[in-house]
């Protein structure tokens, strides 16, 4: 599997747990448990920066999940009560979101490259044609 594939995975049920978490919990459980995510995040952006092939799209999700994690993570330290409730559902939503459009770019490419393999024309798979290249060499 790709490494970009579970990174985006991963942020998914990350996002998913904490916009439950924010319409379940208390406030203040709410408010470590973003932290951790967003803390988390953080720890998985710079893992999977490692990986080169992970395209410029990829890249500038990564810029956006990043900033919506420190931010995530000085929100849930500051504030409070119903604002953080609400934050941090926000901040769960955004997760999801932004992983999602990383799930859809990561198969929009890797369908590309499906069907750049099926555009092969059909005699360069022929045998018949390379028995013919062989005899010639």
């Amino acid at each position: 599997m790709s490494p970009r594939f579970i990174s985006n995975v991963a942020l998914a049920i990350a996002g998913a747990i904490v916009v439950v978490a924010s319409q379940t919990f208390t406030s203040s459980i709410t408010g470590w448990l973003t932290f951790g995510v967003s803390l988390g995040a953080l720890a998985l952006l710079a893992l999977v920066q490692l990986d080169r092939d992970r395209g410029r799209m990829q890249r500038l999700l990564d810029a956006g999940i990043g900033g919506l994690a420190l931010w995530s993570a000085v929100a849930s330290v500051v504030y409070t009560g119903t604002t953080l409730t609400w934050l941090s559902f926000g901040e769960g939503l955004g997760f999801v979101g932004l992983a999602l459009v990383g799930l859809v770019a990561h198969e929009l490419k890797t369908e590309r490259v499906v069907h750049a393999f099926e555009s092969i024309p059909a005699e360069a798979h022929d045998g018949d044609r390379a028995e013919e290249f062989q005899a010639a060499a």
